[in-house]
């Protein structure tokens, strides 16, 4: 007898009998989430009844959010560690450079004290709720069931730190300007306390008690976070800009590209899933529905700042408007609801 010689493996063979090389992007993101191994008994090693892997077969195996191959999401940038790195260095190269720039001029002490108050209540105590998306959205990488999401999600994670970190730079700047506007003292009790900002605290410290990692996704990256960047970049900026703060309008500008980046990989993930199992369509719109209300709620509350703190303002109606409507080009996109006329 005489044996059967093996198949050789080829050196894409995790990906199948591919025809062709496999690009940078997937060959550093294809399976490598250990939890997520073949022939696994439990996620994690150990006792399959131990909290870590009752955590994760509860929250992530048995979501009711399913696929069948949850690798076939790729991010529509197709980010690699490095490709993010040099993309955001030229980034934070670009603001540096405009930070530099504008404290040079004495740009903060030039302007109006009703819009640094404005920028007391509406900019600077932006940090919590954007500290709290970021958690979220780790969980969302940590818990997600395919590397390809975890690679997205962590990016994102990142992006929602460079934020945090620059607003916290700003505060600073901007303490030294007006030492008795209460920047750097006084957004905690805003965030806490201010009532046009308890709705957005409502529904982030809501979504960071969210277990199951789909809502979780579903929550921050399709509904709050479209909602809230919105009213706290796109029309921020814009109420900046018509207050003669250049600055600002600027720099959400720089991370409103970040927000838009994390919608294009959040909008193929949900068709992903769509094409994938089409009874997801209705998981994903009870989630919609349950949280598309805490952030319309958000908005409107942040609209009433926004209609009533700066000299050159905008209705609340108009803030809450324009959020749902970027909501809903979002969700659009993602084939979730009916594109806009």
């Amino acid at each position: 007898m005489t044996d059967t010689p093996t198949r050789r493996l080829r050196t894409w063979s995790a990906f199948g009998d591919v025809r062709k090389r496999p690009t940078e992007y997937e060959i550093v993101s294809h399976a490598t989430n250990w939890t997520l191994r073949s022939g696994r008994k439990a996620p994690l090693e150990g006792n399959p009844s131990s909290p870590g892997n009752l955590w994760m077969i509860t929250y992530r195996d048995r979501s009711p959010l399913q696929a069948e191959d949850w690798d076939g999401f790729r991010d529509p940038d197709a980010h690699t560690y490095r490709t993010y790195v040099v993309q955001q260095d030229e980034q934070e190269s670009h603001v540096a450079g405009l930070l530099e720039q504008y404290a040079a001029v004495g740009a903060d002490g030039a302007l109006a004290p009703r819009w640094r108050a404005t920028l007391a209540r509406l900019f600077t105590p932006t940090r919590y709720p954007v500290h709290g998306a970021q958690q979220v959205q780790a969980y969302v990488a940590f818990m997600a069931p395919s590397s390809y999401i975890t690679g997205a999600a962590t990016l994102a994670t990142a992006d929602l730190l460079r934020r945090v970190t620059l607003v916290a730079y700003r505060t600073r700047e901007l303490q030294l300007a007006d030492p008795e506007a209460g920047f750097a003292t006084g957004e905690r009790a805003v965030w806490e306390d201010a009532p046009q900002w308890q709705p957005a605290r409502r529904a982030v410290e809501l979504a960071l008690v969210t277990y199951d990692w789909a809502e979780a996704f579903t929550a921050l990256d399709l509904v709050l976070l479209p909602t809230l960047d919105d009213v706290l970049l796109r029309q921020l900026g814009e109420l900046a800009r018509a207050n003669g703060d250049e600055l600002t309008w600027l720099l959400t500008s720089s991370l409103a590209a970040d927000a838009a980046r994390r919608a294009r990989w959040s909008a193929a993930l949900a068709r992903h899933a769509l094409a994938e199992r089409p009874e997801n369509a209705d998981v994903l719109r009870k989630w919609i529905d349950r949280w598309s209300p805490r952030a319309d709620a958000a908005a409107r509350g942040l609209g009433e700042l926004m209609a009533t703190l700066p000299e050159h303002g905008r209705s609340a109606s108009q803030v809450a408007d324009e959020a749902v409507a970027a909501r809903r080009d979002l969700l659009a996109n993602a084939g979730l609801v009916a594109a806009a006329a």
